[in-house]
């Protein structure tokens, strides 16, 4: 059976780290070192309005020679933002995240913000499934699998 986002999310801690629009870029990426995450939602009144990632900082603020200090998340951050519901499964979150070349999935319920899931995430919950098969397999090689 797939393994669901509900159930990743049950294993990951309940903070959603997010940041006002009008928040500087300076104060986003220092909650982003705070927090050890790659990105933010950008969240207003309890409304998504975007994503900022380290991508995006990269992209529109070092290369373009601005000033994180001087500059407001909302002048940066991703607006369209492409989301998943907890009923997502791990392998069609890859495919997601492989096709629209991401990092970072924001997981709705209904218009309610309930977690992010990132490529670390999944490819762990990856691992952790394989390595389930495998010990299921050595098991029933070595004959001791239960009937």
């Amino acid at each position: 059976m797939a393994e669901t986002i509900a159930s990743i999310l049950k294993c990951k801690s309940a903070g959603i780290w997010s940041v006002a629009p009008s928040a500087t870029v300076y104060d986003a990426i220092a909650l982003m070192a705070d927090k050890q995450v790659g990105a933010l939602l950008v969240l207003s009144g309890g409304q998504m309005l975007g994503i900022l990632s380290e991508r995006d900082y990269a992209r529109k603020v070092i290369l373009q020679g601005r000033s994180s200090k001087a500059t407001a998340v909302q002048e940066i951050m991703t607006r369209t933002v492409v989301t998943v519901s907890p009923q997502h499964t791990v392998d069609e979150c890859m495919r997601i995240m492989t096709h629209h070349r991401i990092r970072h999935l924001p997981v709705l319920d209904g218009d309610g913000v309930v977690g992010v899931v990132s490529i670390g995430d999944l490819v762990r919950s990856i691992i952790s499934e394989q390595a389930d098969t495998i010990d299921q397999l050595h098991t029933y090689i070595a004959g001791s699998y239960p009937s």
